[in-house]
């Protein structure tokens, strides 16, 4: 492993910039708080880049004690993670600058939008378990502001409940790192898990709940049902190119968590088979998520319900633990990202120019914005899975995953694996249906 600060910089130059943003006086000016705000994104999009391609791969920031170090490491994960959430940041970011100019507090919504971009990045590259859980906390306080920029009483109350849902969410977490601290010799991320037959002898049943405890915690980021219920609160309330943001960017912190916590730290072999397996697989929330988005009138809250059910395509390929079903996960995660924020930028786009936010008001739209609904057109094919766009691929994989799991699962296990490709085909349906 290569030590280099370099990997500091795409974290710390867009906190420093959104820090100066939001205190300096000077940037009361709109031209100039856009001009720094797009240099600011541009220059820690470069840097982004040049350290996934690059050679250094780890950077100490810190130690909280001996053996709890806060460090950075990249892997493959935190690249893709990394690279993809630049691309979604830096686009919803140039939207901003032209639907932002009709929204009072232009300043702090720039400000915020670039020290989360720091904050983001960091979690991909976080090395350990400590060191994620310190950024993870951050983006929940960081996102706040966004979810609060127009200060009505309906946004106080959703960035509260997003608070409340986050927060229970995280003590589960924190609770498994206190266990794990004490049952292992490190948090390290490192492929295939950290926990061995030799240190959690005699302790597996405690540990296998610690992981289900854990695997909630972060379904609660990523809009787990039950745990959702933030989702549709705080997406209709936030300025378009943040709900673009949360939907795309922020509720894939919550799949990566649970990427890093079971496939880095337990360890698939720990859990596959296992009642934590088939607990996990919870495929129901496809369907709780479509039919609630089938019900929705507001388009915006419509897409977040939409975000549920999509999120929980992901969980069901990482829940099948198996090498094909995670290739499907990470790519819906990919395509998600790209789709779902395409989604929210052309529901903005109708909304600022008509004022109009229920589906109901919206008929014959696509006569008046021919090229912003051909762009909705094209995003809804690809999350419904029509082939050849990219939602097609992704839920083939998972398709696949699913079905090749039936072959070692046994009871109820494969039952669920048999039910797995037709639960995708039905929510394929409702999709089309909503969108």
């Amino acid at each position: 492993m290569k030590e280099s600060a370099i990997l500091l910089l795409p974290i710390f130059l867009p906190i420093v910039m959104g820090l100066a943003v939001l205190v300096l006086p000077v940037f009361r000016n709109r031209r100039l708080t856009v001009g720094f705000t797009a240099a600011g994104l541009f220059l820690t999009a470069v840097s982004v880049f040049a350290v996934i391609f690059g050679q250094a791969d780890t950077c100490t920031l810190f130690a909280l004690t001996e053996t709890l170090p806060v460090f950075f490491h990249i892997d493959a994960v935190g690249r893709l993670f990394a690279g993809i959430g630049t691309v979604i940041w830096c686009c919803c970011g140039v939207f901003a600058f032209s639907y932002m100019e009709h929204e009072r507090e232009e300043k702090r919504y720039y400000g915020f939008y670039l020290i989360v971009y720091g904050v983001l990045t960091a979690l991909d590259f976080t090395g350990n378990l400590i060191t994620f859980y310190m950024f993870y906390e951050m983006i929940t306080l960081l996102t706040m502001p966004l979810v609060l920029h127009t200060r009505t009483r309906e946004a106080v109350m959703a960035g509260l409940k997003y608070l409340f849902y986050s927060f229970c969410g995280a003590y589960m977490v924190l609770y498994g790192i206190y266990i794990l601290h004490g049952c292992t010799d490190t948090l390290a991320f490192t492929e295939g898990g950290i926990v061995n037959s030799v240190t959690v002898q005699g302790r597996e049943p405690f540990l296998l709940f610690v992981a289900f405890l854990m695997i909630m915690g972060f379904g609660v980021k990523a809009g787990l049902f039950p745990f959702h219920g933030w989702l549709p609160a705080a997406h209709p309330v936030a300025p378009a190119p943040a709900s673009a943001v949360l939907s795309g960017m922020i509720v894939k912190c919550g799949v990566l968590g649970l990427i890093r916590a079971v496939y880095y730290v337990f360890g698939a072999a720990f859990i596959r088979h296992t009642w934590v397996q088939t607990a996990w697989i919870i495929l129901f929330t496809v369907f709780m998520g479509s039919m609630l988005a089938c019900r929705e009138k507001v388009l915006k809250r419509r897409l977040a319900y939409s975000t549920v059910s999509q999120v929980s395509y992901i969980q069901f390929g990482l829940a099948l633990l198996h090498p094909v079903g995670f290739t499907g996960a990470l790519l819906h995660t990919v395509f998600h990202a790209v789709m779902k924020s395409g989604l929210f930028l052309c529901a903005g786009a109708v909304i600022r120019k008509t004022e109009k936010t229920n589906t109901d008001e919206l008929r014959g739209i696509g006569r008046e914005m021919p090229v912003t609904i051909w762009c909705y057109t094209f995003f809804s094919l690809s999350m419904i899975g029509i082939p050849p766009a990219c939602g097609y691929v992704s839920k083939l994989y998972l398709a696949t995953g699913a079905m090749q799991m039936q072959g070692g699962a046994s009871g109820l296990s494969a039952v669920i694996f048999w039910l797995g490709p037709v639960v995708l085909l039905v929510s394929a349906l409702l999709t089309a249906y909503y969108l």
